[in-house]
Protein backbone atom coordinates (compact mmCIF):
# COMPACT_ATOMS: atom_id res chain seq x y z
CA UNK A 1 0.00 0.00 0.00
CA UNK A 2 1.31 3.43 -0.88
CA UNK A 3 1.57 5.57 2.25
CA UNK A 4 0.92 8.71 0.25
CA UNK A 5 -2.61 7.48 -0.35
CA UNK A 6 -3.55 7.34 3.32
CA UNK A 7 -1.58 10.20 4.83
CA UNK A 8 -1.83 13.84 4.01
CA UNK A 9 0.82 16.49 4.46
CA UNK A 10 -2.00 19.01 4.83
CA UNK A 11 -3.09 19.95 8.33
CA UNK A 12 -6.70 19.34 9.22
CA UNK A 13 -8.22 22.50 10.62
CA UNK A 14 -9.34 21.20 14.00
CA UNK A 15 -6.54 22.83 15.97
CA UNK A 16 -4.67 26.08 15.85
CA UNK A 17 -0.98 26.02 15.04
CA UNK A 18 -0.28 26.80 18.70
CA UNK A 19 -2.44 23.88 19.88
CA UNK A 20 -0.65 21.54 17.49
CA UNK A 21 2.71 22.78 18.76
CA UNK A 22 1.60 22.15 22.34
CA UNK A 23 0.63 18.56 21.49
CA UNK A 24 3.96 17.93 19.74
CA UNK A 25 5.83 19.45 22.69
CA UNK A 26 3.94 17.09 25.02
CA UNK A 27 5.12 14.15 22.89
CA UNK A 28 8.72 15.39 22.93
CA UNK A 29 8.65 15.97 26.69
CA UNK A 30 7.18 12.52 27.36
CA UNK A 31 9.72 10.81 25.09
CA UNK A 32 12.66 12.50 26.84
CA UNK A 33 11.82 10.39 29.89
CA UNK A 34 11.36 7.02 28.22
CA UNK A 35 12.69 4.77 25.49
CA UNK A 36 9.07 4.43 24.34
CA UNK A 37 7.58 6.20 21.33
CA UNK A 38 4.25 8.05 21.01
CA UNK A 39 2.55 9.00 17.74
CA UNK A 40 -0.59 11.07 17.30
CA UNK A 41 -2.71 10.31 14.23
CA UNK A 42 -5.69 12.53 13.37
CA UNK A 43 -8.08 12.13 10.45
CA UNK A 44 -11.63 13.10 9.57
CA UNK A 45 -13.36 9.75 9.30
CA UNK A 46 -12.67 6.24 10.54
CA UNK A 47 -13.01 3.67 7.78
CA UNK A 48 -13.75 0.86 10.25
CA UNK A 49 -16.61 0.36 12.68
CA UNK A 50 -14.15 -0.20 15.51
CA UNK A 51 -11.55 2.59 15.86
CA UNK A 52 -9.12 0.14 17.48
CA UNK A 53 -8.98 -1.74 14.17
CA UNK A 54 -8.10 1.50 12.41
CA UNK A 55 -5.50 2.34 15.07
CA UNK A 56 -3.88 -1.06 14.50
CA UNK A 57 -3.88 -0.52 10.73
CA UNK A 58 -2.27 2.92 11.07
CA UNK A 59 0.22 1.54 13.63
CA UNK A 60 1.34 -1.02 11.07
CA UNK A 61 1.38 1.44 8.15
CA UNK A 62 3.58 3.80 10.17
CA UNK A 63 5.84 0.83 10.97
CA UNK A 64 5.57 1.57 14.68
CA UNK A 65 6.42 -2.06 15.45
CA UNK A 66 10.00 -1.24 14.41
CA UNK A 67 10.95 0.09 17.84
CA UNK A 68 13.76 -1.76 19.59
CA UNK A 69 11.69 -2.56 22.70
CA UNK A 70 8.27 -2.90 20.99
CA UNK A 71 7.00 -0.03 23.13
CA UNK A 72 5.36 2.31 20.65
CA UNK A 73 1.91 3.80 21.31
CA UNK A 74 -0.47 5.39 18.83
CA UNK A 75 -3.20 7.81 19.78
CA UNK A 76 -5.82 7.59 17.04
CA UNK A 77 -8.58 10.18 16.56
CA UNK A 78 -11.23 10.47 13.81
CA UNK A 79 -12.62 13.94 14.46
CA UNK A 80 -15.79 13.99 12.31
CA UNK A 81 -16.76 10.46 13.31
CA UNK A 82 -15.98 11.23 16.96
CA UNK A 83 -14.00 8.03 17.38
CA UNK A 84 -10.73 7.44 19.13
CA UNK A 85 -8.48 4.65 20.28
CA UNK A 86 -5.16 4.00 21.95
CA UNK A 87 -3.04 1.11 20.83
CA UNK A 88 0.25 -0.02 22.33
CA UNK A 89 2.76 -2.45 20.89
CA UNK A 90 3.11 -5.87 22.46
CA UNK A 91 5.64 -5.13 25.21
CA UNK A 92 3.94 -2.04 26.62
CA UNK A 93 0.53 -3.70 26.31
CA UNK A 94 1.77 -6.72 28.31
CA UNK A 95 2.87 -4.44 31.11
CA UNK A 96 -0.14 -2.12 31.22
CA UNK A 97 -3.01 -4.39 30.26
CA UNK A 98 -6.31 -3.53 28.63
CA UNK A 99 -7.64 -1.66 31.68
CA UNK A 100 -5.05 1.11 31.30
CA UNK A 101 -6.01 1.80 27.68
CA UNK A 102 -9.74 1.78 28.46
CA UNK A 103 -9.29 4.16 31.39
CA UNK A 104 -7.24 6.56 29.25
CA UNK A 105 -9.82 6.51 26.46
CA UNK A 106 -12.50 7.34 29.03
CA UNK A 107 -10.46 10.33 30.24
CA UNK A 108 -10.06 11.58 26.69
CA UNK A 109 -13.79 11.16 26.01
CA UNK A 110 -14.59 13.12 29.17
CA UNK A 111 -12.36 15.99 28.01
CA UNK A 112 -13.84 15.86 24.51
CA UNK A 113 -17.39 16.04 25.89
CA UNK A 114 -16.37 19.33 27.48
CA UNK A 115 -14.92 20.39 24.11
CA UNK A 116 -11.42 20.38 25.58
CA UNK A 117 -9.90 18.55 22.65
CA UNK A 118 -6.32 19.72 22.84
CA UNK A 119 -6.29 19.40 26.63
CA UNK A 120 -7.61 15.84 26.41
CA UNK A 121 -4.95 14.87 23.89
CA UNK A 122 -2.16 16.45 25.95
CA UNK A 123 -3.46 14.64 29.05
CA UNK A 124 -3.36 11.27 27.26
CA UNK A 125 0.12 11.97 25.92
CA UNK A 126 1.27 12.87 29.44
CA UNK A 127 -0.33 9.79 31.04
CA UNK A 128 1.06 7.52 28.33
CA UNK A 129 4.50 9.06 28.77
CA UNK A 130 4.36 8.44 32.52
CA UNK A 131 3.38 4.79 31.98
CA UNK A 132 6.16 4.34 29.42
CA UNK A 133 8.66 6.02 31.77
CA UNK A 134 7.76 3.58 34.54
CA UNK A 135 8.18 0.47 32.38
CA UNK A 136 10.71 1.72 29.81
CA UNK A 137 12.80 4.47 31.43
CA UNK A 138 15.01 6.67 29.30
CA UNK A 139 18.33 5.09 28.45
CA UNK A 140 21.46 7.11 27.87
CA UNK A 141 21.90 5.74 24.35
CA UNK A 142 18.21 6.07 23.44
CA UNK A 143 17.44 7.27 19.93
CA UNK A 144 14.22 8.90 18.84
CA UNK A 145 12.99 6.03 16.66
CA UNK A 146 9.84 7.69 15.29
CA UNK A 147 8.98 11.25 14.29
CA UNK A 148 7.26 13.31 16.97
CA UNK A 149 4.98 15.40 14.75
CA UNK A 150 1.27 14.85 14.30
CA UNK A 151 0.37 12.57 11.40
CA UNK A 152 -2.75 13.61 9.53
CA UNK A 153 -4.91 11.18 7.59
CA UNK A 154 -7.28 12.14 4.87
Amino acid sequence: MNLLNIFSKKRLNYFTKEEEERMVEAIRFAEKQTSGEIRLFIENKCKFINPVDRAIEVFKELKMYNTKDRNGVIIYIAMKDRQLALYGDEEIHKRLGQEFWLAEVKKMIDEFHGQHYMEGIVKIITDTGEALKKHFPYERDDNNELEDGIVFGK
